[in-house]
């Protein structure tokens, strides 16, 4: 029988790898989540924060997870247990299979309101739209639906399984090669509309004229949380992505291809949102329901609103898939190389078990009552989803890889796999010190802000 490295899928081109991983790190966090954190941290000041922790912390951690999956040829569990065998290591595998199927229980609710807000604003539902507080209203009485909700849910999963049943190359890369490039045509185009709206200049100058007064210790703190949810470090999705890498490849250049795509869709979303909220005279600080909430009254407002509020609600269901589509690859990756698994059963478990998790996600914005307010939590079911895998666990993981590179495996090991082939690996001496020394401390740091001062981002 041959061996599970020989059998594993390939990425059948490097373009292939760049625009899966891309989309794997492009998704709400870069078009939902980025806008409304940049605008609630004071504008321009909060971006480049977020790029400076994109290229000193982000980018040396993402290079370390390529490295240990194309080296291993292993899901995350198990390159965890081919790199250090018999140790606890191997639990930094486990949390990222958790991780990934826990996120995309109710990242798939968020996914799924997407969709139904592009057919509702296709169908004209903003049309007649005026003021905010109508649109908290239809957004309210939209999410507390429970059919429609666990309905939604379960078309999402559903288009994410069909992608990942295809397998990396036929199913993951095909897409990836049709989404990206809808994506990004789509993202120009809104934003060609926004700038060229009336007052959008007062939206340019706070997203791209930096107040160094705006630059605190909280803000610092968000745009480092930021900048590792974006990228999808510290879950495995890279290490999975990685191990299909052919040997040839440069995992460096891979990588900044990657952390180039995620930061220039992130920093044109913020382009394509701000003008328009200034324009409309709204504030920029709308918070998590910025794109539910006060978008739709911006459409409302334009000529031609319902056309490209459609292509706004489009170009996040594109990014939410190309995000949800790495989330179950993680999982599933884990079951056909450990367990042996069949592709198709491995996608059909991991699929139910992430719709039945996603049920009370689904379920806890005013369908549920215990559920929209725990008892003794004071938060929703969502929200605390979020609060622990998408901020502590995702925290924890990019941690403890840093640490495994930096201090159990090697640095002369990591450095020597990333030189194969004849490949150079540039900055090998700037990458071993910030993967040693600054990206672990700076992510403990973050780790112990969130936790100390309750700061879920």
């Amino acid at each position: 029988m041959t061996s599970a490295s020989q059998e594993r899928d390939k990425w059948g081109s490097k373009v292939g790898f760049i625009l899966a991983a891309a989309g794997s790190a492009i998704g709400l966090g870069n078009i939902w989540r980025f806008p409304y954190v940049t605008g609630q941290n004071g504008g321009a000041a909060f971006v480049l924060l977020y790029i400076i922790f994109v290229v000193v912390i982000g980018l040396p951690v993402m290079v370390a997870e390529l490295t240990i999956g194309r080296t291993t040829e292993r899901d995350t569990v198990g390159a965890f247990a081919k790199l250090a065998p018999k140790s606890l290591w191997t639990l930094v595998g486990m949390l990222g299979v958790a991780t990934g199927v826990g996120i995309l229980s109710y990242y798939a609710v968020i996914a799924g309101w997407t969709v139904g807000y592009f057919f509702k604003t296709l169908g004209g539902s903003f049309s007649h739209l005026m003021t905010a507080e109508t649109s908290v209203n239809i957004f309210t009485h939209f999410v507390s639906n429970p059919a429609a909700a666990i309905g939604l849910l379960f078309v999402f999963i559903l288009l994410t399984a069909l992608v990942v049943m295809g397998g990396v190359s036929s199913g993951i890369e095909r897409w990836a090669k049709i989404l990206m490039p809808v994506l990004f045509v789509l993202l120009i185009l809104l934003t060609l509309r926004s700038v060229t709206l009336p007052g959008a200049g007062k939206g340019l100058a706070f997203y791209l004229k930096p107040d160094f007064s705006k630059i605190t210790i909280g803000a610092a703190g968000k745009a480092l949380g930021q900048a590792l949810f974006s990228l999808s470090l510290g879950m495995g999705a890279m290490i999975t992505y990685g191990s299909y890498l052919s040997k040839k490849e440069n995992l460096v250049i891979a990588g900044c291809y990657v952390a180039f795509f995620d930061t220039l869709i992130a920093i044109i979303a913020g382009l394509m949102t701000f003008p328009a909220l200034f324009a409309m005279g709204l504030d920029p600080a709308g918070g998590p329901g910025l794109v539910f909430v006060v978008i739709p009254t911006i459409f409302a407002k334009m000529p031609g609103g319902d056309f490209f509020g459609a292509g706004f609600f489009l170009l996040l269901s594109v990014a939410a898939l190309t995000s949800t589509i790495s989330l179950l690859e993680v999982p599933v990756a884990y079951l056909v190389d450990e367990w042996k698994w069949t592709r198709k059963k491995a996608v059909l478990i991991m699929s139910a078990l992430s719709f039945t998790l996603g049920i009370p996600s689904a379920l806890s914005n005013g369908a549920s009552s215990w559920l929209s307010k725990i008892p003794g939590i004071g938060t929703g079911f969502l929200d605390l989803a979020n609060i622990v895998l998408g901020n502590y666990s995702l925290t924890l993981g990019a941690l403890l890889i840093s640490v495994f590179i930096g201090y159990k495996w090697g640095i002369k090991a990591a450095i020597a796999q990333n030189e194969k082939g004849g490949n150079t690996f540039y900055f090998k001496n700037v990458w071993a010190f910030l993967i040693r020394f600054v990206c672990p401390i700076a992510i403990m740091l973050i780790f112990v802000y969130i936790i100390w001062t309750k700061n879920y981002f």
